[in-house]
């Protein structure tokens, strides 16, 4: 049997945690949080369960990640965000790896909810990410944004039976307000990149967005919440190209 530390970075989750905490008390041997100076009851919840609790500044989502893997003890990490949780199958799933003996990673699909409806469309489902690997040889790159896993191509890749619950966005509010934060760190890491844009290109952008994740992605079979999922996407495209602009526009007044 494999020993496995489960890995959570926090900032304000007093909504969250403890949802997520309760999927993996039986799972793992070992849970370590990282907390960016929370300011709400994360603290507080946390310490109603038997988890190691680090309070650090903020250094970005791979180091933060590496920092918390650093930590760990066990031979497999579970890399989870505060807003997810295990469901029932993929508990079991997880159990039975972890009896037989962990090789190479795990692919969980995470399944999104989002403003109280699960979405299967939109191109959110399956949202296939690599959660469970081996603590040597295995890293968090990215500098900015979007973190990706690195490890070693000889790792054999197995997706577990279940689904890995992703309690996303409360409002539609909430939505916007954090797509359009991922869109100005992107567009700083386009601009550092040389990467230009237009006065029309935004638009053109986003209305590929819209059509791509509503039409062709089957958000329509998602409804309502479908169609609020494409636009406020489409719209933070625009905000994200915008953003480029801008940014290459004051590069140029500072040269």
């Amino acid at each position: 049997m494999s020993k496995l530390s489960a890995v959570i970075i926090t900032f304000n989750e007093e909504n969250n945690i403890a949802r997520c905490l309760d999927s993996i008390v039986n799972v793992v041997d070992e849970i370590i949080i990282i907390d960016s100076l929370s300011t709400d009851r994360t603290e507080a919840i946390c310490s109603n369960y038997n988890v190691k609790f680090i309070k650090r500044e903020w250094e970005g989502y791979s180091a933060t990640k590496n920092f918390a893997n650093s930590l760990v003890t066990s031979d497999y990490i579970l890399s989870l965000d505060a807003d997810e949780a295990l469901s029932p199958e993929l508990t079991a799933s997880i159990l039975q790896a972890k009896k037989a003996g962990f090789t190479g990673v795990y692919e969980l699909v995470r399944l999104t909810n989002y403003c109280g409806k699960w979405i299967y469309n939109s191109g959110w489902y399956p949202d296939v990410k690599i959660r469970v690997f081996p603590t040597e040889f295995s890293k968090w790159d990215g500098e900015i944004v979007h973190e990706n896993l690195v490890f070693s191509k000889e790792q054999a890749v197995t997706r577990l039976n279940g689904d890995l619950y992703h309690y996303s966005y409360v409002s539609f509010i909430d939505h916007k307000n954090r797509a359009d934060q991922y869109s100005r760190l992107t567009a700083i890491k386009y601009a550092q990149k040389g990467k230009k844009a237009n006065l029309i290109s935004p638009y053109f952008s986003a209305l590929a967005r819209f059509v791509s994740m509503f039409v062709f992605k089957k958000g329509f079979l998602d409804g309502y919440m479908g169609y609020k999922i494409a636009a406020i996407s489409a719209a933070s495209n625009i905000y994200k190209y915008q953003e480029v602009r801008r940014i290459n526009r004051e590069n140029s007044k500072n040269k």
